[in-house]
């Protein structure tokens, strides 16, 4: 079976980060809405091919344009939306805490290299990341988008979905009731109205979370929810705190001679520029969750494939993509 990420991406108006061209809806993905095209285009789609079919099973955010921000866990469609593009991955970068069989240690962080960086456009962007240590309060309005299922056990949609999760503190989310012992200080909750949440499948991908300046910023890389069911009361879902991870996101010893090094760290997340002048690691995550494409790749995971181009968004395929979803049967 050959391992894929899919990224379809859409970029915002100026070549920075987290202004998107066209403008979220923004109402209130369980229990989600449609996104409107283009609206998060920082949002990825990691894909497996399986009898000849691209089939999705994570997300992710483009964090520069050769990098892709997803969870560590994603790591081991058949409605077209507009232009493609698949890219092989060349690299793959797991957070060195990361241990599949403690979720709940977290650190589900991974950085995936594309083998070509990709061009910004109006439909192509960057996430923003925020500042190192950031904390948002109880309550704060974020978005989570995806192509995961629509409910419980529910069908994968065709068109990204996005719903809107309001954070739930530290405090309360480490409460008996809540998630206890399960959660970290490097995780952050959000929702557990038991309407909206995150489910299987959108696993990578990012929480997104508007700043006063107006730009959206990931706040968090889906990580995991509860086995009793994806928008069970009172078991947000669990993200990656991506504030906790900045250091570690433009650490140098990431990468080789050959890949990017660690560089300028900027307010709202420029990522890491360069060594090579390859790429410039800027802190936003692409965004692929709007289409989904047919593609077909050559026997070898890691080969190139390129699929039909349909107007604005691009895939990205690669062999990083594993597991729908993590439910720890140690999670409740």
């Amino acid at each position: 079976m050959i391992r894929t990420l899919l990224l379809c991406a859409s970029v915002a108006a100026a070549l920075g980060c987290g202004l998107p061209t066209y403008l979220p809806h923004l109402s209130r993905v369980v229990g989600g809405e449609d996104a409107s095209p283009n609206s998060w285009p920082w949002q990825v789609s990691l894909q497996y091919s399986s009898s000849g079919t691209w089939r999705h099973t994570c997300g992710g955010s483009l964090v520069a344009n050769n990098w892709v921000l997803t969870a560590a866990h994603c790591i081991s469609l058949s409605t077209d939306e507009s232009g493609s593009l698949a890219v092989q991955v060349s690299k793959l970068v797991v957070h060195e805490d990361w241990n599949s069989s403690q979720l709940s240690k977290g650190n589900d962080i991974a950085l995936l290299k594309l083998a070509e960086p990709v061009t910004l456009t109006d439909k192509i962007q960057l996430a923003c990341l925020p500042p190192a240590g950031t904390i948002l309060p109880n309550n704060y309005p974020c978005y989570v988008t995806g192509w995961g299922r629509l409910q419980t056990n529910g069908a994968l949609p065709d068109i990204l979905q996005e719903g809107q999760l309001l954070v739930v503190d530290y405090a309360t989310c480490s409460s008996p009731g809540w998630w206890g012992s399960s959660v970290k200080t490097n995780m952050v909750c959000a929702g557990g109205d038991g309407v909206i949440s995150s489910c299987n499948g959108d696993s990578g991908g990012p929480l997104n979370c508007q700043a006063a300046n107006g730009q959206w910023e990931v706040h968090g890389v889906v990580s995991f929810g509860s086995s009793l069911g994806c928008n069970y009361y009172h078991k947000p879902s669990v993200f990656t705190r991506v504030s906790n991870y900045i250091d570690w996101i433009n650490s140098p010893q990431l990468f080789t001679a050959t890949g990017t090094g660690a560089g300028q760290s900027r307010r709202h997340s420029q990522m890491a520029e360069g060594i090579n002048e390859e790429t410039s690691l800027q802190g936003s995550w692409a965004e692929a969750l709007h289409s989904r494409e047919r593609a077909r790749a050559g026997t070898d995971g890691w080969s190139r494939a390129l699929g039909g181009s349909k107007a604005g968004e691009q895939l990205f395929s690669s062999r990083a993509a594993a597991e729908l979803w993590r439910e720890s049967k140690t999670l409740q």
